[in-house]
Order: structure tokens, then sequence, then C-alpha cells
């Protein structure tokens, strides 16, 4: 079985994070990952303190592993959410589309293990000298708000950059991934876009199918004129996003505009047309949805077969 500094850092059977997809994250899908040894994690998103604390409620029902508590920096209520995972101690929080610096204190007093998405090495850097215990080298395969570089050049950047373990994403969906990113140096993944498929998640069935017949040209990144570009499955809605984001006569508020609620009429009302689908470039290599559970044995099972074949190319 493959054990890394991750495994044991935070306690689990397998090094592998669940994504705190907005909308998708919630108690049910991240008790079944932390069940089945990685660690889920309950997304904040937009809503309120009370959403959060509710979430973490059902969570302790539902499983007594270690889980975690994404925070989107970029939410109206991210303060409030921060102040409740240190408050619940949660054991793990991970953030992203933003810095987290003002937070971090507060975590680390109530025992928190903070461990910041990151897209660059000088972020990195940043982000561990305020006491990041871990991070997230994410590449621009993933699905949702995205960096710019791809996590074949992202992860190794890092791992040479920081003193602390290293957790790959982007693109990520089978062992061969898992494979490669350990070999770059990563001591754990981040996978998302697959656990969207897992049988636990509550997305609507009509989502799943689309994840199941995509191709491998099937994602489009909108959003860079605003300064936060997100990757999503075409459809009319990112076709017309691209289009008015092209268009000078529209204005950044009118753009914003669009795209609120855009991600939840996909994931919780199943609009495929007028939703946004938020899914990473490794969807098209996924074909199956399955238990929480088989995901992770099957991806880790793989990875462990790759990786001892490697042996086999060298004299």
């Amino acid at each position: 079985m493959i054990k890394t500094g991750v495994s044991e850092l935070f306690g689990l059977e397998y090094p592998i994070f669940q994504g705190g997809m907005a909308w998708v994250a919630d108690a049910a899908l991240a008790s079944a990952v932390s069940n089945a040894g990685g660690l889920g994690i309950i997304s904040a998103m937009n809503l309120d303190a009370d959403y959060l604390r509710g979430q973490i409620a059902q969570c302790r029902e539902m499983t007594d592993k270690p889980f975690g508590v994404n925070i989107m920096l970029m939410s109206p209520h991210a303060e409030a959410c921060a102040k409740v995972v240190a408050e619940e101690k949660i054991p793990v929080v991970t953030t992203g589309a933003g810095l987290p610096g003002r937070f971090i204190p507060m975590w680390l007093e109530a025992g928190v293990k903070v461990v910041p998405v990151v897209p660059s090495v000088a972020i990195a850097k940043r982000v561990v000298r305020e006491g990041a215990c871990a991070v997230i080298a994410e590449g621009c395969e993933a699905g949702g708000h995205i960096g710019e570089l791809t996590t074949i050049t992202l992860v190794p950047q890092i791992v040479d950059a920081v003193d602390v373990p290293v957790i790959a994403a982007g693109g990520i969906a089978d062992g061969r991934g898992v494979a490669s990113v350990l070999m770059l140096g990563a001591q754990g993944v981040q996978c998302g876009t697959r656990f969207l498929a897992a049988d636990e998640c509550t997305i609507p069935q009509c989502f799943k199918d689309k994840i199941l017949t995509a191709r491998d040209i099937d994602t489009m990144v909108t959003g860079r004129r605003l300064g936060h570009p997100v990757r999503a499955l075409k459809n009319s809605y990112m076709q017309e996003f691209a289009k008015k984001e092209k268009d000078p006569a529209i204005s950044n508020e009118e753009l914003e505009k669009f795209g609120t609620g855009a991600l939840w009429r996909a994931a919780r009302q199943g609009d495929m047309v007028t939703g946004c689908i938020m899914v990473g470039q490794a969807a098209s290599m996924i074909k199956e949805t399955l238990p929480a559970r088989d995901i992770i044995t099957t991806m880790f099972a793989e990875a462990e077969q790759i990786m001892k074949k490697t042996t086999q190319w060298v004299s």
C-alpha cells in the first residue's frame, strides 16, 4: 500500500483529498470519502456560517474519520466561515480563490491544519511562511477556478521550493495520474472531477451523464477578463459567456452578473443548458460511476502496480 508523509500527517489510509467543490462537496460526499480512507472536504462556498455548521454536524454523524472544510476566500461569508472552522476545531482546512494569511493564526491556535490550494511557486512559499503545513499544487487542467500552469510543470517546482508535503491536483482521475505526480515529488493527490462521478455525490444524474460522455476537447475556460478564469464543459452558457467576454460594450459588472448562480443551476437544478458544468479535463477519462471507496482503492491499486513496473525499466 502507498503510504506517504500526507498519509501520516493527516491520519489517512490513502493520501488523497477530495476537492472542495462548491454546490457539490457536502456532508454526504465528504463522509463517504473519509470513510473510504481519504480526506473528505465540505465546501463552505458562498453560503453562510449556519449552513457550514449544519454540514459539519451532519458529517460528524456520518463518519468518525478526519474530514476537512474548504473556504473560498472570495466569498462574502469567508470570515464568518473561517471562525466556524476554528470554533468547531475541524482537523483540516483547505482554501482557494485568494490568500488565507489573515485567518491562519486563528486556525493554528485552534489546532487546525492549514492546506491552501496554490497556483504558483511564489504563493506556495508565502503560505508556508505563514504557517501552512502542506500545499495543494493545482494545475490548470482542473475544473472550476484555475491558474495558468499545468500540473506536470507546477508540482515539481513547488516540491523544490517548499519544505512541506505537496499534494498534486488537476487532471488526476486514475492510478496513472497518481503514480505520475508521486514520481514528480508530490506526496498525495486531490481529486475533484473524479468524485463527481461517485455514487454518493448528490449532483443530478444528468450532470454525471455529461461527465461519462465527455470527450477530451469538451472543456473550455472563460473568465480571464475578470481575473478568475474557470474551466467547465462547453455548453450554451459557456459559449455565451465567452462571447460576452469579448464584447467591449459589456461591462465587467454585467459579466459578473451573468455568471451569478450558473454553477448552482447545473449542480443543484440539473440545468445543462444555462448552467455552468464545472469539470476538469480529466472528465473524459471517467467512464463509470462507482462508490467513493471503489474509486479510491482502484486508483491506488493501479498506481502501486505502475510504480512497481517502473523498476523493470532500470538496469
